[in-house]
């Protein structure tokens, strides 16, 4: 397990196998999922699966990924957050919060985290977020975070949605 990095209230690492309930757990939750195109796994074996191949495609091939997001004082899991290349060959900012998790400025807070960690420790030039235009909240998160509408366009199967980007020159943490 690669520790990434911490926030005040935060802990950033790479998934773990022992995230498997807790990965299923929070993509089961419809409202979780409603904006994303995916689908819930199956059950706790395939989400195994899921993670031991990311931890492959992802984390040794890429170098960085989707993180675990952790509550500072008890080692919760409470979500995900972090960077991964799309389809485009874009570096892509992510996130995903249990809902009773929501409204609590984590998902600000672990994005502008993960914004850090990208233009200081792996030296990206430019990060971009995605979210349907339905999303709102997801939408106040990039805009809180410094990121600038650049355009619209069709995001993992989700025809209507907004696209955002910041570079390394103009974040400002």
């Amino acid at each position: 397990m690669k520790h990434i990095t911490e926030t005040r209230r935060l802990i950033l690492r790479e998934f773990i196998l022992d995230d498997a309930q807790d990965f299923f757990d929070l993509n089961s939750d419809p409202e979780v999922l409603k904006f994303t195109g995916d689908q819930a796994f199956a059950n706790v074996e395939d989400t195994i699966t899921f993670l031991k191949n990311y931890q492959k495609q992802q984390y040794r091939s890429v170098g960085y990924g989707r993180w675990a997001v952790l509550l500072k004082p008890t080692n919760q899991f409470i979500g995900w957050c972090g960077l991964k290349k799309n389809e485009e060959d874009l570096i892509d900012l992510g996130f995903r919060f249990y809902k009773d998790q929501w409204n609590k400025g984590y998902a600000t807070e672990a994005a502008k985290a993960t914004l850090t960690y990208g233009f200081h420790e792996l030296q990206l030039h430019e990060i971009i977020g995605r979210a349907a235009d339905e999303n709102s909240a997801s939408i106040r998160v990039l805009e809180k975070i410094g990121m600038k509408f650049w355009k619209k366009g069709s995001c993992e199967g989700i025809v209507n949605s907004s696209y955002y980007k910041i570079t390394k020159s103009e974040f400002n943490p």
